[in-house]
């Protein structure tokens, strides 16, 4: 090789480094919601507070909602620490003109909406012969009914703009089936399948819906299994990374889904669960000690 060819080689090389550098630079910065507005519905204790912090931490301003405003002072005065704006509104999922009116408030207070987090949620645990008429209904009405009318009523303005970030919260049980979660694992199935029809209804108007499904969390729920060592051992024990989930394992996938980063993701179940998905059952021994 010449003397003249490798210099434009290492010259060619250079460039790339500096492109690479420069390419890696733009990427970060997709993750940045810095202007961005966020509704994060049910926002009064567990995992809604956690999704809330992590986008106030990477640039959103928040509403933040729950049936009764005196269970947000405490977070919207810690987002405010955060140096983010904080609008709590009332909302009752269950309620087409409670979901309307907070809609309207939070267009009325910021403008627009960016990101919608579909959060509210409840469960009733049972067995399947102790579910009741009522059981049902309060956990399919909170859990699918509200994702959709929420996220109905939110598409109403972002379509006009041609921009949105919808992510419905769904879990591990949207993909798997456990007993005495009947109508809970009905409802997250639902909310998967929810997903994908509306991703492909509102895709063409620059609206993403994704689906994020964290595995097993110890939250306000389902506390009271975490008091039993002996449960906890057994849900170890089919979760491949041995542990159960903590909320700070789900900031990264609510950011990338709240960000320009997944500009072409939508449709998808996004599963942070630690692996249990997976199937969780041994096919080998276990190694002896």
């Amino acid at each position: 090789m010449s003397e003249t060819s490798r210099s434009e080689v290492h010259c060619s090389n250079a460039r790339c480094v500096n492109v690479e550098a420069s390419n890696a630079h733009m990427e970060l910065k997709t993750f940045d919601l810095t202007g961005k507005v966020a509704i994060v519905t049910g926002t009064s204790r567990g995992l809604g507070q956690y999704f809330g912090r992590a986008l106030a931490r990477a640039g959103a301003d928040l509403v933040i909602t729950s049936r009764e405003l005196s269970a947000l002072e405490n977070f919207r005065s810690e987002i405010e620490g955060i140096g983010r704006r904080v609008l709590p509104l009332p909302l009752d999922v269950r309620n087409y003109e409670s979901i309307q009116k907070m809609v309207e408030q939070a267009v009325a207070q910021y403008g627009r909406i960016d990101v919608l987090v579909n959060n509210a949620g409840c469960n009733v645990r049972k067995p399947a012969l102790e579910v009741t008429w009522d059981d049902w209904n309060l956990v399919l009405e909170t859990n699918l009914r509200g994702t959709f009318f929420v996220s109905q009523a939110v598409a109403r303005h972002m379509v006009p703009r041609k921009y949105g970030r919808i992510i419905n919260i769904g879990s591990v049980t949207s993909v798997a089936g456990y007993a005495g979660l009947g109508p809970y694992g009905a409802s997250r199935g639902g909310v998967k399948q929810l997903t994908m029809s509306l991703a492909d209804d509102w895709g063409p108007h620059g609206i993403t819906v994704n689906c994020l499904a964290p595995g097993w969390f110890k939250t306000a729920q389902n506390a009271v299994m975490y008091e039993n060592q002996e449960w906890v051992e057994y849900l170890k024990d089919r979760i491949p990374l041995k542990r159960p989930g903590q909320p700070k394992d789900l900031d990264g996938a609510i950011v990338f889904l709240a960000s320009d980063a997944s500009e072409y993701v939508t449709g998808q179940t996004l599963l942070v669960d630690g692996g249990i998905s997976t199937g969780a059952v041994r096919a080998l021994a276990a190694k002896k000690k």
